[in-house]
């Protein structure tokens, strides 16, 4: 008698599709929050701590998705498809959202570079696909890492702004926020150039 196929957990990808969709409701969020001219001081602070939130919300389910999906054994071809869309989205809105506020113009460049990265190594990706293996490296993971806690602390600072604008520690936190940008635009350059050169290296192979 043939056994049914056993079917793999579906909370993992379930988790991945949040963070899509949260993600798409951040951005909506913020480009409400920037766009409306209708919306007084308040609501506006209100929309970005609401934005805030679901950033928070989709950041956690990057690791829980990953984690679950291992440790059930549910990885799926549709959960790695989905998971590193639900990522670009996650950032890429956030980033965009950020400099639409106009909080965050010293920090045009590196996140520029995050994006740029960000959108080449996924046509890297797409170009070289059934020809060359890219794995995920352990230091792109800390990539995706150091880029959450950097947007996070950058909308924490948009979010609640009128809250922390007195605060003593507001110019150091300010600065500490301003840095980690920085440094998680290096490292994803970083990481980058890894998946370039690896790949130049298959296709001469």
């Amino acid at each position: 008698m043939t056994q049914p196929a056993h079917k793999p957990n579906p909370i993992p990808n379930m988790l991945t599709a949040f963070r899509l969709i949260a993600g798409m409701i951040m951005f909506l969020l913020l480009a409400g929050a920037i766009m409306s001219a209708y919306l007084d001081p308040q609501d506006q602070f209100n929309l970005y701590k609401a934005a805030f939130v679901c950033f928070v919300l989709a950041a956690v389910t990057d690791y829980f998705d990953g984690y679950l999906a291992r440790r059930w054994h549910a990885e799926s071809r549709w959960g790695a498809i989905l998971d590193p869309i639900a990522d670009k989205i996650l950032i890429a809105g956030a980033i965009a959202g950020l400099l639409a506020s106009g909080t965050t113009g010293n920090l045009v460049i590196p996140f520029g570079l995050i994006l740029f990265r960000e959108f080449a190594v996924s046509a890297l990706r797409e170009t070289t696909a059934g020809r060359i293996e890219l794995k995920v490296t352990v230091l792109a993971k800390w990539k995706t890492l150091l880029q959450m806690l950097a947007i996070g602390s950058q909308l924490l600072i948009l979010a609640f702004g009128e809250t922390f604008v007195e605060a003593p520690w507001m110019p150091t936190y300010a600065w500490a926020a301003d840095t980690l940008v920085w440094i998680a635009a290096l490292i994803t350059i970083w990481t980058g150039w890894e998946y370039f050169a690896k790949a130049r290296e298959g296709l001469r192979e």
